[in-house]
């Protein structure tokens, strides 16, 4: 068959979609081809064809040309949200069209102001039935020009894995605002892709299947439509299933009407009586340190773009993906950063990562390229899924295109090497640059991105460097070799500071060091308030590495074991047996002091690939926490006999996440006390709550009746009550856990365990708050649990506070304004006890 060829439809600059910057596009999640960055107006027919669709926007339109070739012109990125402003069509669906005739119109000023880019993809969608043999590119083209030029494959293999047996239909109402378009569209193709089944989207009687976006763009579907999910195979409704979901969950697209406009993100709070000179962030890690900027800025590593051959670049690429793992498999450390190399080890053997790789290898890619692409694509997919957390693990995606990059081109590992006294700065950081730090060199850390839960953030705790993220734009304008202060733990960067700071800083470095020397001296010692009120010292844990320090710290117990850790980046739950040998290590190395270990809180923010959960709207306020293990009894039962295994029975106390109802602590005692009977214990186990929800703060008095202990939660209280996701930098820096309302919940919660005699702990952020632990004292709570390295100040601080003090001191904080005023008082009240 002759060739086919298709020339530039629009005056401009060709490229290619590798340039397109939109991981869909440059992906080629929807096919291959070519773009166009415009200087012309119109964009004109590349061929003789037919229009098979037309944006309801103007900015995108199908035509099946000559030889049956299907394409799809998209005008600009992310013009969809410009609801049609700008663009004017000249022809309408089902017009038969000419080689060079106008299509669309399109106002070039105004949509260089309105969006992100105006680079135009000219995609093949039916690539399986063509083949792109030669491309236009790097130059300036005029309409009319060759650009593509199309072999034809001949006939197509029928896909006859489901083309026939008994079909399942499902309904959806489509909730993204700009319906199904080309994005979407593509993300559909990908997720049917993952099942043996034939799948369709259908709308009014037309059906079209998933694998093509042509068709699937054709159906017009747009927001609020009833459509319906079909598929006729083995895994017919597996498919259905996870499409629904995926639609139903908006795939981060925005969901609701159209808005008039689109309202741009703002940026990281900036209080507003922050002086010239401050930059105020989110703190990630807490510390203070003094030193010089230096900015860590690392370019990509340079890649070409085509290859020696298929074979030649799926070997290179099966080498270096090895290389990776071997030495991440490797590699010693933290039990942080454990976790993290297994997090990345299981992204290396994605399958699905591996796959898209390898079909730009088949195309004839270098394989640095491919890979690039496919772990770009995969991040982009997450970060749009509308979960900061999610969001966060793109990150280690970006991290392991650098690793396997590194590996197959020979370039150097990144310069990490920085003079003692630094305080690195950067737009956003990577997991493995962390871990290559020196901290004797590097003492603290400052991100203009990033997130309070991300890898970096437990990283850089875990080693002692105080950190902030999410600073925002402000953090360009710091020089390298700035003189910087950073306070993280009050949320601060003092820039360039006048010498009168700078001794201020300088003395309350030396006497923090002091502070800190006396009192690991006297961390052996019980914590007693100075008038004798005795307040239990705990640690929060995450390993049996964990437990070694709070002990070496004089850690008096464990308040919270996270159990996550177990569940978390493996393909199936640890049964009893693990979970038991893990507790029990732990239990040991506390020598018989209590431990309180949290039953699995995933869903939300931390998903399990093995769990059933579907997307959710809002992860947050879905199944998480408690709600999970009711709902899945087999893995509650066995994290509840791994727990009762360990010896001495009642070290172990059990502690249940995220309750909002009397139902799920009763619940959970039901099965610990039908346990205990099949295990033959008769000592009594406690069972507490953590006190996380608005909910279970005011039923405190109520829920008291049925547990043990309870246990405040701050991180997940402050979040619930503000309604401020602590994981989205555009509110991050609002969520306060001294504001007036959390700690009035505070206050209402000790209150109500009054009544039923219970204690009350807090396990959360503000227990290694300095600020707060006298506030949370005042309020009447007997146990804290911080991080296992604040124990020995946490301690000495206790020691200084007089009880009858603090609640004066609470009381006053209970009728503030504002958590600004609460930590002025806080501060106040210190300085005077350190006077």
């Amino acid at each position: 068959m002759t060739a086919i060829q298709l020339t530039a439809p629009l005056h401009g600059w060709a490229a290619a979609l590798d340039d397109v910057p939109d991981a869909v596009f440059a992906g080629r999640m929807l096919g291959d081809g070519a773009a166009i960055d415009p200087l012309g107006t119109t964009l004109h027919a590349p061929c003789d064809g037919q229009v098979l669709t037309l944006h309801a926007g103007g900015h995108a339109i199908t035509l099946r040309g000559e030889g049956g070739v299907e394409l799809l012109m998209h005008i600009g990125i992310d013009t969809v949200q410009l609801g049609g402003s700008g663009f004017t069509a000249k022809v309408a669906v089902g017009d038969m069209v000419t080689r060079g005739q106008p299509l669309i119109d399109f106002d070039l000023d105004a949509l260089v102001q309105a969006a992100p880019s105006l680079m135009t993809p000219i995609i093949v969608t039916n690539g399986d039935a063509f083949r792109i043999v030669d491309r236009t590119g790097g130059r300036a083209v005029a309409v009319g020009d060759p650009l593509l030029t199309l072999e034809p494959l001949g006939a197509v293999a029928v896909d006859t894995q489901a083309s026939g047996g008994e079909r399942v239909v499902a309904d959806v109402r489509v909730p993204l605002a700009h319906g199904i378009h080309a994005r979407p569209a593509a993300r559909i193709g990908e997720v049917a892709k993952g099942f043996a089944a034939t799948c369709w989207l259908a709308k009014n009687g037309t059906e079209a299947r998933t694998s093509g976006a042509v068709g699937l763009l054709g159906l017009g579907i747009r927001h609020g439509d009833t459509i319906s999910v079909i598929a006729s195979g083995p895994d017919a409704a597996q498919a259905v299933t996870a499409l629904v979901d995926l639609i139903e969950g908006g795939m981060g697209e925005g969901v609701g009407e159209v808005p008039a406009a689109p309202i741009a993100a703002p940026p990281p709070a900036q209080p507003v009586d922050l002086p010239e000179g401050q930059l105020a962030g989110t703190l990630a890690a807490p510390g203070f340190a003094i030193g010089t900027a230096r900015w860590l800025r690392v370019a990509d590593i340079a890649v070409p773009v085509d290859g020696q051959g298929p074979g030649v670049e799926a070997a290179r690429l099966d080498s270096a993906l090895a290389a990776v793992r071997d030495r991440l498999s490797a590699e010693d450390g933290t039990h942080a950063g454990a976790t993290i190399r297994a997090a990345h080890i299981a992204f290396l053997d994605d399958p699905e990562l591996r796959k898209a790789a390898d079909r730009d290898v088949g195309a004839g890619r270098d394989a640095g390229h491919a890979w690039r692409q496919a772990t770009r694509a995969q991040a982009e997919v997450l970060r749009s899924l509308g979960d900061a957390r999610l969001a966060e693990r793109a990150d280690d995606l970006l991290d392991l295109e650098r690793q396997v990059l590194r590996e197959l081109t020979g370039a150097a590992d990144d310069a990490l090497a920085f003079a003692p006294g630094t305080i690195l700065l950067a737009d956003d950081l990577l997991p493995s640059q962390v871990m290559a730090l020196d901290p004797a060199c590097v003492v603290g850390l400052v991100v203009e991105r990033g997130g309070p839960t991300s890898h970096v953030a437990i990283l850089a705790a875990t080693m002692g460097l105080p950190a902030l993220v999410a600073v925002g734009a402000p953090l360009n304008e710091v020089a390298d070799g700035a003189t910087l202060i950073l306070d993280a733990d009050n949320g601060v960067l003092h820039v360039a500071p006048d010498d009168a700071t700078l001794a201020e800083a300088r003395t309350r470095m030396e006497r923090r060091a002091a502070d800190r020397a006396a009192a690991l001296a006297q961390a052996a010692e019980h914590c007693v308030t100075a008038d004798g009120v005795r307040i239990e010292a705990f640690a929060n844990l995450g390993s049996v590495e964990d437990a070694v320090v709070a002990m070496a710290n004089g850690a008096e117990g464990s308040g919270l074991l996270r159990t996550e850790f177990l569940f978390l980046e493996r393909d199936t739950a640890p049964d009893a047996a693990e979970q038991a040998a893990l507790y029990g290590n732990i239990a040991a190395t506390l020598e018989g002091r209590p431990l309180i270990v949290r039953l699995l809180d995933v869903g939300g923010d931390k998903p399990a690939s093995y769990l059933p959960i579907a997307p959710e709207e809002n992860p947050a306020l879905g199944l998480r926490g408690i709600r999970v293990a009711l709902a899945m009894p087999d893995i509650l039962e066995a994290q509840l006999r791994g727990i009762l295994s360990v010896q001495p029975v009642g070290q172990c106390r059990i502690m249940v996440p995220m309750v909002a109802s009397v139902d799920e602590i009763t619940a959970v005692r039901a099965v610990v006390d039908r346990l205990r009977v099949e295990m033959d214990i008769t000592e009594r186990v406690e069972v507490g709550i953590m006190v996380e929800t608005p909910a279970a703060a005011v039923t405190s008095a109520t829920l008291a009746a049925h547990a043990d202990f309870l246990s405040i939660g701050t991180n997940d209280l402050t979040q619930y009550a503000l309604a401020m996701d602590r994981g989205n930098p555009a509110v991050a820096g609002g969520v306060d856990g001294l504001h007036p309302a959390v700690l009035q919940l505070i206050a209402h919660t000790t209150d109500g365990a009054k009544r039923h005699g219970r204690w009350v702990g807090v396990c959360g952020g503000l227990a290694s708050d300095r600020l707060a632990v006298p506030l949370l004292i005042g309020l009447g709570i007997t146990e804290l649990s911080a991080s296992p390295r604040f124990v020995p100040e946490l301690k000495a601080l206790v020691r200084r506070l007089d009880t009858a003090a603090c609640h004066r001191l609470a009381l006053r904080a209970l009728a503030a304004s504002s958590p600004r005023e609460v930590r002025a008082m806080a501060r106040e009240f210190c300085q005077e006890l350190a006077a």
